[in-house]
Parts: structure tokens; C-alpha cells; sequence
């Protein structure tokens, strides 16, 4: 079983500063030519891009070019079927029914998705990504699972307003490492618009990446926030929220909030 990324010395490291990347480098020098690669190849991308969503949707397109399974975070096709499983069975058993709606925001290609849309009633998964890449990978994922049948939605949107999608009809909407990957004006667009789209007793789920030091970013791809600030950010959209304790038992990494319009049952 992997390792859980949140003990309490990663939760309190700043991966931007230099004595965390010097001490890194150390105990990993073969993983420091290929950063300097990815960072060169960022900085040249966010100089052609300098708007975030199209800054990272041009990772993306380099990323999936190479392995569409490593572009969403997946280093083993066992991993990636692993994750996948990981976000279905927690929703599960969260109360997610073959009648809910599901909207799931940066479905990638599918890793989680696939095994949504199978449990889901026909046409009730609507998956969305900044990529139109990954949402071929999508495709193709959805062809070889045999699910063409359950005619999902999977939409290229150009940014998180939500405001092609009616209102009131989500039970769940899902985001996995998708925050993690946001600066928070990005963050700030999703939890200002999702409320419209969920139903009253529905609700969104959305992973991050937490730190319990300064918050920071790396290659402006990795984005790590405390868990107040999310919280409090929510809540200025007149969103309930909360922190999903039951979720860091998960060897994933990341951490979890779930956000409502009205106070849901613990």
C-alpha cells in the first residue's frame, strides 16, 4: 500500500523554498534532471500561456502526448485503476445512487469516471475538462469499458462558471486533483458558481493538496493551501462546508472537503 503523503513533517514542508529542494535533491539526484526539464518546459509554457487555465492546458496537452494514465497522476496503469477505485468506492459509500446526477469537474480520462458511469443510470454522468486531449483519452477509456451505451456527457469548458449547465440538477458533483492543481482565483470561480447547479440536498466533493505551513505553489502546477483557507473561502459563498476526516484513512495523498448549499448530516 502506498505511503500517505500527509504525515506531519510533509504537511509541514514548503516545497518551494530552497532547503526543502536542496535536501530533495540530495536523497533524490535522479529525479533532479527531469525537474529541471519539467521546469524549463513550464516556464516556456506559462510565457505562451499566461492565463492559468490555458497555461495548464498546454501541460496537459504535453503530458497526455506521452502517457495519458501519468498526465492525470497515475504512474502505473495498476495505480490508475487503484485511484479510480479509490474515489468510486468512497462515493459509494457516501450514498452516490444509480439516479443521481454526477457532474464531474476535470474528469480526465476517466481513471474515476469509468466506474461512475457504469454504476450511474444512462446520461446521468456529465464530465467535464479544460483538455481536449485527455477527454480523447476519455473517449477511448469509454470505448474499451464497453460503456458507449450509458451515453455520458463529456464537455471541453474553458473555465469552472458552470453557466451552460441548469441549475438545481447535480446530486454530486466531484472534482479529484483538480484544486490541487488551481491558483486560488480558480478555486474561488468553481465554489462561486457550483451552488447554482447542485441540488438542494446534493453535494461537492473536491480533493487538495494540504499543508499546515505557508501556503505555496511549485511550477505553478502543484498548489498547496491550509485547509481554513478553503474553508472560509466556501463560506463566503454562502456554502456550507466541511472537512472529511473519514478520507485521510485513504492512501491517496491528497485531502478532502465536501461543500453544500444547505448543512448536510455528518
Amino acid at each position: 500500500m502506498p505511503q500517505d503523503a500527509r504525515s506531519p513533517q510533509k504537511l509541514r514542508s514548503d516545497r518551494a523554498s530552497l532547503p526543502h529542494k536542496v535536501r530533495y535533491a540530495l536523497r533524490h539526484p535522479d529525479r533532479v534532471g527531469p525537474h529541471v526539464l519539467r521546469a524549463g518546459r513550464d516556464a516556456w509554457l506559462r510565457l505562451r500561456h499566461p492565463r492559468h487555465v490555458d497555461y495548464y492546458r498546454a501541460v496537459m496537452a504535453s503530458d497526455t502526448r506521452r502517457d495519458p494514465e501519468a498526465a492525470v497522476g497515475s504512474r502505473t496503469h495498476d495505480r490508475w485503476l487503484a485511484l479510480g477505485r479509490m474515489q468510486f468506492d468512497y462515493l459509494v459509500e457516501h450514498g452516490l445512487r444509480p439516479e443521481h446526477r454526477m457532474l464531474d469537474i476535470g474528469c480526465g480520462n476517466l481513471r474515476g469516471g469509468w466506474r461512475f458511469i457504469d454504476h450511474l443510470d444512462t446520461a446521468h454522468y456529465y464530465g467535464i475538462d479544460i483538455s481536449p486531449d485527455i477527454l480523447i483519452a476519455a473517449k477511448r477509456t469509454l470505448t474499451e469499458r464497453g460503456l458507449q451505451a450509458k451515453l455520458p456527457h463529456l464537455t471541453l469548458v474553458g473555465d469552472l462558471g458552470l453557466d451552460f449547465l441548469p441549475g438545481g440538477h447535480f446530486d454530486v458533483v466531484h472534482a479529484h486533483s483538480v484544486f490541487s492543481h488551481s491558483p486560488p482565483s480558480v478555486i474561488d470561480e468553481c465554489l462561486a458558481h457550483v451552488g447554482r447547479v447542485l441540488t438542494d440536498t446534493g453535494f461537492f466533493d473536491f480533493t487538495f493538496d494540504r499543508t499546515e505551513n505557508t501556503e505555496h505553489q511549485v511550477l505553478g502546477e502543484d498548489f498547496y493551501y491550509r485547509t481554513d483557507t478553503l474553508l472560509t473561502l466556501a463560506a463566503q459563498h454562502n456554502l456550507h462546508a466541511r472537512f472529511m476526516a473519514d478520507w485521510e484513512r485513504r492512501p491517496h495523498g491528497q485531502s478532502k472537503i465536501r461543500v453544500s448549499r444547505s448543512p448536510l448530516p455528518s
